[in-house]
């Protein structure tokens, strides 16, 4: 976890430089994520923040109603970008990486926050990737958006659709998301 200014602005610059939707900013809760290999050389990055304030395939799945995911939705994270370089070649790094980061993730955040997560989100375009190391981290796809965006309000689909994978940091996460405990 990137701690000093130094560590940070190298952790933005590498998200601002080579992944697709660059870096913006950050805002509310958020966690950064920088993994080294063994020579030091950096070989992922991640970065979570505000779970999705609506998504109708992941509330399905939950079981959420209005009130429910507005009481609840501080209890998940979104895995809002992942960089693995392209001149790194190691098979199985992007889903050894997710893994060893979701190990470290619950924790991380009760020291940071002081609250638990029950699960993480992340959407994966369908136009660039399919979710394979995803999948192989043993995340869940429920569902896929329409492509309306965030702030929807549209009829037609103006963005590209994405696939929706959570990963449960806990057992019975839908259970207690839908009751607002954590675990």
């Amino acid at each position: 976890m990137p701690q000093c200014k130094d560590e940070i602005a190298e952790f933005k610059s590498y998200i601002d430089q080579f992944h697709y939707l660059k870096f913006d900013r950050t805002v509310g809760e958020n966690m950064k994520y920088v993994v080294y290999s063994r020579d030091d050389t950096v070989v992922a990055c991640l970065l979570f923040g505000s779970a999705a304030w609506s998504c109708r395939d992941r509330d399905l799945h939950i079981g959420w109603d209005r009130q429910r995911r507005k009481e609840s939705l501080y209890l998940m994270t979104n895995n809002t970008r992942f960089w693995v370089p392209q001149w790194v070649r190691v098979p199985n790094l992007a889903s050894h990486a997710l893994s060893l980061v979701m190990r470290r993730l619950p924790g991380d955040w009760q020291a940071r926050y002081g609250h638990n997560l029950l699960a993480v989100e992340t959407f994966v375009d369908i136009s660039r990737f399919h979710g394979g190391c995803y999948k192989a981290a043993n995340w869940l796809c429920v569902g896929r958006t329409t492509g309306r965006g965030r702030d929807g309000g549209h009829h037609n689909a103006i963005l590209s659709e994405k696939d929706i994978y959570l990963f449960p940091l806990c057992k019975n996460y839908r259970e207690k998301l839908r009751g607002g405990n954590a675990c």
